[in-house]
């Protein structure tokens, strides 16, 4: 942009309406599955372009920047929430991918067996839960103009839990990055476990063959023997692979002085992504190596529970829980990485 973004005066001035250069537009998407779900469309002005479903917990969809992808799209595209499939892993049937799936809030990863109530199918219901309350923030706070959607997801039953996800996405005019915050309350009068997992897909040409996954790791554990297979090459990714079986790794991660925690991919030409968290509130992190044709994509997942189920969790003692009126908030920053010292500055966190 060629003009200040901080000379507001100057801003004004040159446009009649905001919009002409960063803005959000609330739209409703209207072909196919992804009908009748409700959408906010970001472009702050710098390059970044994201979609936010807010039929779908306020999770990210689409995102570039420069005309570049950030995150992974699969094969359903966009869908809405009345065609989830919750038995098993029928949740796969209605997984866009997007820069960001939110998982939980009962149940993270594999799926376990039950009645229709009690079942916990694969990566919980949230992420298919359409926003309540969504409010539209544009305007200017001193010399910053802040674009959000705040909107919120209860996840309940009767006789069940009564969880309460409240969800703003915001940047702001010029930024290269959004910020995701979330506060999970429990609003029931019984402790009730809860279980959440940001699954952060980034796509190519960020993953492309000869791209670096930059983690601040102390120890990479692999999920199974699949993965231990290829262990020494987790951070290295391949050219699509006919047949590939998905890896996941487990990794201890090691905060900055701060107490955040930045991870990235950067393909060889520097183009790169980021997801920034707090360690202390999500101290757990899976990554997911996924190199497969059309499923071609690498998942930077911090969590607060592993992704095996819930009743491994249970049985290990790791299962986290509010008590009654009790809440948690996160803050995730998602980005673009486009110059060589962007990149550099990431590595030097690890040293």
């Amino acid at each position: 942009m060629d003009i200040d973004t901080k000379d507001t005066d100057g801003l004004r001035k040159r446009v009649g309406n905001m919009d002409q250069i960063a803005g959000i537009k609330v739209v409703q998407l209207d072909d196919g599955r992804e009908r009748a779900g409700r959408a906010a469309m970001f472009h702050t002005g710098s390059g970044l372009n994201f979609t936010v479903l807010t039929d779908r917990c306020l999770d990210i969809s689409s995102a570039s920047f420069g005309g570049k992808a950030l995150g992974w799209r699969s094969t359903t595209g966009d869908v809405a929430p009345q065609y989830y499939e919750a038995e098993g892993i029928r949740w796969l049937r209605s997984y866009f991918g997007g820069l960001l799936t939110t998982c939980g809030l009962r149940n993270v990863g594999a799926p376990e067996d039950g009645s229709e109530l009690t079942g916990y199918g694969l990566h919980g219901r949230i992420g298919h839960t359409p926003a309540s309350n969504v409010q539209v923030v544009q305007e200017w706070r001193g010399d910053d103009y802040v674009m959000s959607v705040t909107g919120s997801m209860r996840e309940t039953s009767v006789f069940g839990e009564n969880l309460l996800l409240t969800r703003t996405v915001e940047t702001s005019l010029g930024a290269k990055y959004f910020t995701v915050t979330d506060t999970v309350k429990n609003e029931s009068f019984s402790e009730t476990p809860y279980m959440l997992l940001y699954h952060c897909n980034i796509g190519w040409p960020v993953v492309d063959e000869g791209s670096e996954v930059l983690l601040p790791t102390k120890n990479v554990t692999p999920r199974d023997a699949e993965a231990e297979d290829g262990k020494e090459n987790w951070n290295q990714c391949d050219a699509p692979i006919h047949g590939y079986a998905e890896k996941c790794y487990f990794h201890d991660n090691a905060a900055a002085s701060d107490g955040t925690v930045t991870t990235a991919i950067v393909n060889k030409d520097g183009f790169g992504a980021y997801v920034k968290y707090t360690q202390a509130n999500l101290p757990r992190f899976t990554q997911w190596k996924q190199m497969g044709e059309q499923d071609y994509v690498v998942g930077l997942e911090p969590c607060n529970c592993g992704v095996q189920g819930r009743k491994l969790d249970e049985e290990s003692g790791a299962l986290l829980t509010l008590a009654p009126g009790e809440s948690h908030t996160n803050t995730l920053e998602f980005g673009a990485l486009t110059t060589i010292e962007e990149v550099e500055a990431v590595r030097k966190l690890f040293g």
